[in-house]
């Protein structure tokens, strides 16, 4: 089964369902792109995790995640793994103490908002991706193709260069890029 690193692109509110929001999640590799319908209180856990905001008290999937810490476990990567009458399915995949890899069913949403909070990727399988997701013509990438192809430098450079046009979707990406190479994951 062929899987495919995403990253979190945006994140606003649905044009088309009231009191829901869009998670806009990009395959690195195709720059195809899967939207995800997810309730207010998992766009607040996600938006909060990813502006690395410390509220005044713990949230669900930060007491999640502290359980995890305090029994030497850990995630190591969440998949979206099934789409089908328009729900997504997901697991996320704990490493115990021992070494062992649980996997957990979950709600995508539930499941990235957790990823974010741990630093670990979000992948989705190819059938998903060939289900779900579109094309989309973004103007933010120059000649190269994929965050890969930057070195450190020119990746901070185009930060900068995004940062200038207000283009605050993108350089979540780009710092993504760059927190990854800096410790030592390809982008």
């Amino acid at each position: 089964m062929a899987i495919h690193e995403l990253w979190i692109i945006a994140l606003s509110e649905s044009q088309s369902s009231a009191n829901r929001y869009a998670l806009v999640l990009e395959d690195t590799v195709s720059k195809r792109r899967i939207p995800l319908i997810i309730g207010l209180i998992e766009a607040q856990a996600i938006a909060i995790a990813m502006e690395k905001m410390l509220p005044s008290r713990p949230q669900t999937h930060d007491l999640f995640a502290q359980t995890l810490t305090a029994l030497q476990a850990s995630v190591v990567k969440v998949l979206i793994h099934h789409f089908e009458n328009e729900t997504f399915f997901a697991t996320i995949y704990i490493k115990t103490h021992t070494q062992e890899i649980l996997e957990l069913d979950a709600r995508p949403s539930d499941a990235i908002a957790l990823a974010v909070r741990a630093g670990c990727a979000i992948f989705a399988t190819e059938e998903v991706i060939e289900q779900s997701a579109y094309y989309f013509d973004e103007k933010v990438r120059d000649k190269k193709g994929s965050y890969a192809e930057y070195t450190l430098e020119e990746l901070e450079a185009l930060l900068e260069k995004i940062i200038e046009k207000e283009d605050y979707e993108s350089a979540v990406r780009i710092r993504e890029a760059i927190s990854r190479r800096k410790n030592g994951k390809k982008p």
